[in-house]
């Protein structure tokens, strides 16, 4: 017990290259969400700066 076989190292390595390996379409899918998730951050970023711009120019609206 606690080791492991020829055979297990055999199937995790299997998986790994299912997911990662190739053009497969597990691979072009786990880039897609990587894209997304970047996008979702950039489009985050840009937003919370719009809000403090947007914040700003109401305040000064109020002053007046």
């Amino acid at each position: 017990m606690g080791s492991f076989s020829i055979w297990h190292w055999l199937v995790v390595l299997a998986v790994l290259l299912l997911l990662f390996g190739g053009k497969g379409k597990i691979s072009s899918l786990m880039g897609d969400f990587g894209k997304g998730i970047k996008n979702f951050k950039e489009g985050m970023e840009s937003d919370s700066c719009g809000g403090q711009k947007t914040n700003r120019l109401l305040s000064e609206k109020t002053k007046d």
